[in-house]
């Protein structure tokens, strides 16, 4: 208890912090999605999932949504010119003023370059634009780019234990973090299943998938001396205070 206030004025420091974008590579099963859950807490910053974005814009019949319905409902993919009118016009919103997490962009060498363009180009003149012209302007915090390094036998035991509820869709792992009752979910009780894309015959297709596809941006950012590599290994816990100073180093300035 001694300790509370001492957290909080610590958690008000970190979300008064511009953190800029941060993106998150690594396999399915590294962590990704429980660790931008974590900087979204902690900073008080969105996260940016380009599949929501997407079904957002195609619920609201908004003309990018009518035009990537109509390409899905041909069963093609969505071409890479319309996903960034999308994501443009969602990280111009005020609430990325102080950073982001992308969740599922980029995918590829050529959207993280679009994304460097865009990024010098547009975001970050606005944050400046639209800070308090009397007092001093946020300062720019570049690009932060983390790849979560796991053991690929690790990962096969990562994602071949993940359960999810139907229900409120908190994800358990039976290895690790397993629930209190075997196969149920503690908040609301529902029997938990296994995602189909978590069985054991899908999950090296879908570490190949990653390699085939998303590696090349890795690479893309190594090459330009912008990568920070973590051990993703580690418990939780570990990995986000890793996460975290990493992010912390990077940029000090308000917003």
């Amino acid at each position: 208890m001694a300790n509370e206030p001492a957290m909080s004025t610590a958690n008000n420091a970190a979300r008064n912090r511009n953190i800029g974008p941060v993106i998150l590579l690594g396999p399915p099963g590294a962590g990704k999605g429980t660790q931008s859950r974590q900087i979204v807490e902690h900073y008080g910053v969105p996260q940016i999932s380009t599949g929501d974005l997407l079904r957002d814009h195609v619920a609201r019949g908004t003309a990018l949504g009518l035009e990537a319905k109509a390409i899905m409902t041909r069963g093609e993919l969505v071409p890479d010119e319309l996903m960034y009118g999308i994501v443009a016009d969602r990280l111009r919103e005020v609430d990325c003023r102080c950073g982001f997490v992308l969740d599922g962009f980029p995918r590829t060498a050529a959207q993280a370059g679009w994304l460097d363009a865009f990024l010098e180009k547009e975001v970050f003149d606005n944050f400046d634009a639209k800070a308090d012209t009397k007092s001093e302007k946020p300062k720019k915090c570049p690009l932060i780019v983390i790849q979560l390094l796991v053991d690929y036998n690790q990962l096969l035991l990562r994602i071949a234990g993940r359960r999810s509820c139907p229900t409120c869709g908190r994800l358990y792992n039976i290895h690790s973090q397993p629930p209190l009752v075997d196969a149920v979910c503690d908040v609301d009780g529902s029997k938990l299943v296994i995602r189909e894309d978590d069985r054991e015959e899908v999950i090296s297709e879908r570490l190949a998938t990653y390699e085939r596809q998303t590696k090349p941006v890795a690479d893309y950012y190594r090459g330009q001396r912008r990568l920070i590599a973590i051990n993703a290994d580690r418990t939780v816990e570990e990995v986000t205070t890793q996460i975290f100073g990493v992010i912390d180093s990077h940029c000090v300035g308000g917003c």
